[in-house]
C-alpha cells in the first residue's frame, strides 16, 4: 500500500503490469486502520480480508527463504 503524498509514481510503478496497487488516502485512512509499516506487502485473500503481512525491510527479498515465503502467501 501506498501512502497518502507519495502517489506521484503509482503509473510508472504499474505501468505494463498486472499488479494490484493500493492508494491510501486521506478519507479512507486504511494504512492507520491496517497498522501498515513502511514496506509493508499486504496480501488479500479473495474476500479482501488481510491474508499476510510480510515487511521487506525486516524480510530481505534476497534471501530466498524469504522470496518463497512470500511466494507461497501470494498463491490462492
Amino acid at each position: 500500500m501506498n501512502d497518502v503524498g507519495f502517489e506521484s509514481a503509482n503509473d510508472v510503478i504499474t505501468d505494463g503490469l498486472d499488479l494490484p496497487w493500493l492508494q491510501n488516502t486521506e478519507t479512507a485512512d486504511v494504512w492507520n486502520i491496517w497498522s501498515i509499516a513502511y514496506r509493508d506487502v499486504v496480501v488479500l485473500d479473495e474476500a479482501g480480508a488481510i491474508k499476510g503481512v510480510v515487511n521487506v525491510t525486516t524480510h530481505d527479498l534476497g534471501i530466498e527463504a524469504n522470496r518463497e515465503a512470500l511466494r507461497t502467501l501470494l498463491m490462492p
